[in-house]
Formats: C-alpha cells, structure tokens, sequence
C-alpha cells in the first residue's frame, strides 16, 4: 500500500496526536503526507516499512519517523501494538510490534542501505525479537538481549547531537557514556540509534527519590543520619559530569567568549519577562531575579564555552556497578537543534542538576498539606547533595562551580522560570516547588 493513500493518512492522522511523543496534540494541525523509506519485509501477508510523517501546523512543520508493520491476520502479542485497520490490513506500529521489531535491529546490523535507509557500518548485534519499553517520551526504546535501540520518533535534521556525542566521545574511550554501536539514518535525519543496554542499573532519579522517602519516614532524623543518604553518590556524579565536560572539551574544542555574559543575560531577560506575561505570580520575584541577571550582564570577561549535556537532570544518568553513566545528549527536545549544539558554558548543566535535587526533594510534598517538619527536611536533603554535588565537580576540576559569582545563580533561575511556565501549564499544584526557588535564588546575597 502506497503511503500516500488517503486512507492510511486517515489513519495515521487519527492515531497520531494521541502518541506521548507528538508534539501538536492541543494545536491539531493543518496537513499530514507520508513517504516510504523503504521496505524492510514484504510477503504476502506481511510487511514492515519505514515511512516519514511529515506535519504542517500553521508555519511550522515537523517530521516523525514511523516505523510500520502491516499484518493480515491478528495476533494477541501485537494487539497493543494496532494502529488501526485499512484495506484488509491491520496496521501496527513496528517499532512496538514482538513479532516484527527484530527486522529493525537486523538492518542496522546488516550495515547496508534498503531504499533511502542508511545504517551505519556492519556491526556485530543481537538476532532476536525486541521488547519495547513503556517509559516512552520522545523516543521509544527497545531492548534487544543486552543492546538497546532508542527510535528516534520527533526528527530534527542531522547531526542528531545524541548520536553525534556518543560516536564521538566513544571514539575517544570515554567511559562516561553509553557508546553507539549502531545507528539508522534516512532523507537527512537519525532514525535510531543502538546503545549497550546497562542491565541492573539504577536511574539517579528513582535512587534520589528512595533516598528522599527513607528521610520522609524518619523526619526526626537529620539527612545525613537517615538511612539512604545519597550525598556520597551526588558527590560522585559530581565528578562523573566534570569528567564528562572535560571530555566534551577534548571531542568539540573550547574557546573564550567575550559578550557572553551579556548575550546571556538579555536572553535571559526576555525568557523572564514572557513568563511573567503568561505566570504573572512570578511577578512578585522577578524584581530581584532581574538584578541577579543585571550582575550577569557587568561581567567583562570572556566566558568560556563548550559542547555541554543541555538537558541534565537526575533522570539523564544511571548508577552502574562501575559508577555514573550520562544519557541522552539530544538537548531540550522544544529547542531547535543549532540551539541545542551551540557551545554554551558548562555551569548551564551544573544548575540543571542542581534544580533536579531541588526537585527530587520537593516534589513529593507538592500535593499534600505542608508540613514545616518535612520543609526543613526538604531543604536540608537538597542542601546537602547539592553541596555534595559541587564538591565532587570541584574535586575532578579544580574548579568549584559555587565560586562562579553571580553565573550559576542566573543559570538556576533561568532553569527555575522555564519550570514555572511547564508547572503552570502542566501540574499547577506544583508550581510552588519553582516559585519558591526563585525567591530563595534571588534573595541571596
């Protein structure tokens, strides 16, 4: 069946909005076209196919990689996976189909084009029939034995930054990354990527969290006392990210930036004033936010900037048995991608994990009464891996973040505002946990 027939864009047009992933779910869009990639099978009762979406939403288009699986008969272990029904084929999405998905992997290791697909070079990967996770964001990922295929489904042009930093800094032997064993590329854009699937390793935000909930249960007990007490492992990853930002250095270079503090700080400004506009309770912080950015903006000197994580949180590193391992190098999905891979300095990534343990303690009190017992525990946790965070960087480095001036106090802000804007349009019950970040930020002398 060609993708362009009406009835399969019908389809897909239905099915679409109501994938985590798809970024145009409240705004609808305009026009959907499809366009075959190439054909991986095809039998007479089976085929499996890559097709590109491509979206027009007002002057705005995206692209989506949709990996399809047309069957003529059902089967219970792919029913989750039904699209829908056309022509006499169901249609699945093949991406989360068992009993197509090994095609996929297959290709990739094949290391020869089919159609407009392009793999990467000949690699030695597992033969066998996936199983798709269900913590699916903007990617889905497949575990394959002891490999895992992230696919790639909001598509910017490449250089994918995922693939572009985990080819490059596995070049170099870094240990602080999950490297790319394989990739698939197509019409300009990374499809997918194939990374070691790091079985039994723990995700930083579920440790941070059972951390958090073992001080909940024992509020009398200060953090560093309570059992769990994850400021040894924060002052670890500390390390583990200034290990990773001198890799980066040594991958994409560094240089002096002189006007970046200033460049900066307008930026900032404008990121400030539009959410003031859409959250006008940040208007009653943003006074003494503004003089945080203003010191920012009398800064002389050159910066230094250099390729950074972009997006990094406690939800982006896994605790191995060897120590911390980085994830997920694509940047802030909503930013386009020459913002995402510009140099930038490497506090932006500090602040970001900063905010997270802010988080991490904080979240869990969001939707109950307060409690000032548990806030004063709240603060002590975050305090205290905070502080263990920078000790580990300080260590690695020779460079303590906290002797930044005013520069990773305005990063943290800026992170903390855009989280205003996300919590007032997505979980208003906690758009205190930012809120009252930035006074605190901003009250500090």
């Amino acid at each position: 069946m060609s993708p362009a027939h009406p009835g399969l864009e019908r389809l897909i047009g239905d099915w679409l909005p109501r994938q985590r992933w798809f970024a145009t779910k409240s705004s609808g869009f305009d026009a959907l076209s499809l366009h075959s990639l190439g054909t991986v099978i095809e039998s007479e009762n089976e085929r499996v196919e890559a097709v590109l979406a491509r979206v027009d939403s007002g002057d705005t288009t995206q692209h989506y990689f949709l990996p399809l699986a047309w069957h003529r008969s059902s089967a219970a272990e792919r029913e989750h996976a039904l699209i829908g029904a056309v022509d006499g084929w169901l249609l699945h999405d093949g991406a989360v189909d068992p009993t197509t998905n090994a095609a996929w992997l297959r290709l990739i290791a094949g290391g020869s084009p089919v159609g407009e697909l392009q793999p990467g070079p000949k690699a030695d990967l597992p033969d066998e029939a996936g199983r798709a996770l269900g913590a699916e964001q903007s990617n889905t990922s497949i575990v394959y034995g002891d490999v895992i295929c992230k696919v790639f489904r909001r598509l910017a042009p490449t250089p994918n930054p995922d693939l572009e930093v985990t080819r490059r800094l596995g070049e170099l032997g870094s240990t602080s990354i999950a490297p790319a064993l394989g990739w698939l590329e197509g019409a300009g854009f990374t499809l997918a990527i194939v990374q070691p699937f790091l079985r039994g390793a723990s995700e930083g935000w579920a440790l941070a969290l059972t951390s958090v909930r073992d001080l909940y249960a024992m509020p009398e007990e200060t953090a560093a006392d309570a059992g769990g007490d994850f400021a040894p492992e924060a002052e670890r990853l500390g390390a583990a990210t200034a290990r990773l930002h001198a890799e980066l250095r040594a991958a994409f270079g560094v240089r002096a930036s002189p006007g970046e503090a200033a460049r900066m700080a307008a930026q900032m400004r404008e990121r400030l004033d539009a959410a003031v506009v859409a959250v006008p309770a940040l208007a009653r912080v943003a006074a003494g936010v503004r003089a945080v950015y203003d010191a920012v903006a009398g800064i002389d000197d050159p910066l230094d900037v250099q390729r950074i994580h972009g997006d990094y949180h406690l939800g982006q590193v896994l605790r191995t048995q060897d120590g911390w391992v980085i994830l997920d190098f694509e940047g802030e999905p909503a930013r386009p991608v020459e913002e995402r891979t510009a140099p930038m300095s490497p506090l932006r990534d500090v602040a970001g994990m900063l905010r997270s343990f802010d988080y991490a303690a904080r979240h869990l009190l969001a939707d109950h009464e307060r409690s000032a017992m548990l806030d004063l525990r709240a603060s002590e946790w975050a305090g205290r891996n905070r502080a263990a965070f920078c000790d580990g960087y300080a260590a690695e480095s020779g460079a303590d973040p906290r002797q930044s001036g005013p520069l990773l106090r305005a990063m943290e802000l800026d992170k903390a505002v855009y989280e205003v804007r996300y919590e007032a349009d997505h979980r208003p019950t906690w758009v205190d946990i930012p809120l009252d970040a930035i006074g605190r930020l901003a009250s500090l002398e």
